[in-house]
């Protein structure tokens, strides 16, 4: 009987704790991120604690928020570079001659039509101007940034809120580096004390590796597409370029992404200058701008990052970010590494008697 009430007490005490994070997601989200970002900062502060004046040594508190401020001047400095990149490429769409646009690539898509329409891959009554028309007009209304600055100020407050807050809690998770320890001891029975402070010691110290190297890896990639497609000539490479390696957050799906954005940005650039006829060079070059790119990534970034951060190997990493990407989509993939990270060091320390835990967390 006792472990009836005991079981009907855990599903019902997990139930509450799903709609209260449900509940409160906001609040839940800032301290995920602020988590995620003290992960990435603790390197540093543990670096400036060991710079010494004279015989002083700098006090964790200066630490962290010089660490701190690290962080937020690269992301300042970010913003600022891009979004007057975003800004000037919607002005650049708008100056698009789409009525020239259409009698210079007439030829070739009267002649796809009709090839398409042979073997029956659009209906008579279809035309693919029509199907470009509509396709333009979304992405014209989404490249529209009046309602979308309209849309910004009426959020500054939220914005405002979830930035302080997210900052606030940073500081304080690099300057006291047991504080989640401490909220999640404070809620673990006593008999799980041991094993839930191993869970925290090593799932900190494997995501610390993880995001950083996740930082390096985007920075690299940044940085491989804004050259390359500089050395080609490509206008705003610099914007496809960010956009092209932030979207490497995505596993796998993200370069995909990243590589069609970026071509957009690249035609409508040269639509803008009236060069019709080198559209579709344009295209081959930014696409295999980002295929040497990311067979960089490929073969040197992600196996550093993944196998030697997380202890994984790789192929069990593709079936874990598949998984996810199925039950969770792009959030699902996104997430799925550090969640199963921080699984296979719960399985090690609960369910280590079972020989596929063992396998799965034989290097960690």
């Amino acid at each position: 009987m006792n472990r009836v009430f005991r079981i009907i007490g855990g599903t019902l005490l997990a139930a509450l704790a799903v709609y209260l994070i449900w509940r409160f997601s906001n609040i839940v989200s800032y301290i995920f991120i602020s988590v995620i970002l003290s992960l990435i900062g603790r390197p540093m502060v543990r670096r400036f604690n060991k710079i010494r004046i004279g015989k002083i040594h700098i006090p964790n508190g200066i630490s962290a928020f010089l660490a701190l401020l690290v962080i937020l001047l690269i992301v300042f400095t970010f913003i600022g570079i891009f979004v007057p990149l975003i800004a000037g490429q919607a002005n650049v769409i708008s100056e698009i001659d789409f009525t020239l646009l259409g009698h210079s690539v007439q030829k070739p898509i009267d002649e796809a039509e009709l090839f398409m329409k042979k073997y029956k891959l659009l209906s008579e009554n279809e035309t693919i101007r029509q199907i470009m028309a509509t396709q333009l007009e979304e992405i014209l209304n989404f490249a529209s940034f009046s309602d979308t600055l309209t849309s910004i100020v009426g959020v500054t407050g939220s914005i405002f809120i979830a930035t302080f807050s997210i900052i606030f809690l940073t500081y304080f998770f690099m300057k006291d580096a047991y504080l989640l320890d401490e909220m999640v001891d404070n809620v673990t029975p006593a008999n799980y004390q041991h094993e839930v402070n191993n869970v925290l010691i090593h799932s900190k110290r494997l995501l610390s590796r993880y995001f950083v190297g996740l930082m390096i890896e985007l920075t690299t990639m940044i940085t491989l597409l804004s050259t390359g497609l500089t050395i080609f000539g490509v206008k705003n490479a610099l914007l496809i370029g960010f956009f092209g390696g932030l979207m490497n957050v995505i596993p796998y799906l993200g370069p995909v992404i990243g590589a069609a954005v970026g071509v957009l940005l690249a035609v409508f650039s040269i639509l803008s200058a009236g060069m019709y006829s080198e559209v579709f060079s344009l295209v081959f070059i930014v696409l295999g701008v980002f295929a040497g790119s990311n067979l960089i990534d490929n073969i040197v970034l992600q196996p550093l990052i993944y196998s030697n951060s997380i202890k994984a190997h790789p192929v069990e990493i593709f079936l874990v970010i598949l998984i996810a990407g199925s039950m969770a989509g792009i959030p699902g993939m996104i997430l799925a590494i550090p969640s199963y990270t921080v699984l296979r060091v719960i399985a090690k320390e609960f369910l280590s008697q079972f020989k596929v835990v063992q396998k799965l967390t034989k290097n960690i």
